[in-house]
């Protein structure tokens, strides 16, 4: 069996020589209040909209055992969602990051959804299937 994008990246995260933090940004379509008409009938039909972050959380590779742990946490923590971004962030001198680094770090993921500069960030739906935005 092959591993799924999402366990690759746990691996590839947690082989890294500097220790990883895994940051996590949580979104969810949504309409912007200057929709056009045209706008909100491809929204009510399940296309076009906004990425609105939701949540954001950062995990050690260590923390986290597969895409299902993740998801059922966020599902815990926060209101449903339908697109997560994934980055690593790494640490200096056998470190991880702190958590002014981590906080800088998830505040650009969150600015970059705003402006739709994603291309960078790894992204999954809700089953853990990677796609790609743009």
């Amino acid at each position: 069996m092959t591993d799924s994008h999402f366990d690759q990246l746990l691996k590839v995260a947690a082989s890294q020589p500097d220790l990883q933090q895994l940051l996590f940004v949580f979104t969810a379509a949504e309409l912007p209040a200057d929709a056009t008409k045209a706008q909100r009938e491809r929204f009510l039909a399940g296309v076009g909209g906004t990425l609105a972050p939701l949540m954001c959380v950062d995990k050690a590779p260590s923390e986290l055992t597969g895409f299902s742990d993740l998801a059922a946490q966020a599902q815990l923590a926060g209101p449903p969602w339908q697109i997560v971004f994934a980055a690593a962030l790494g640490g200096q001198d056998g470190k991880p990051p702190t958590q002014a680094q981590i906080e800088m770090a998830l505040q650009g993921m969150v600015d970059a959804i705003h402006v739709g500069g994603v291309g960078r960030y790894a992204a999954f739906d809700v089953n853990g299937d990677p796609i790609e935005i743009g």
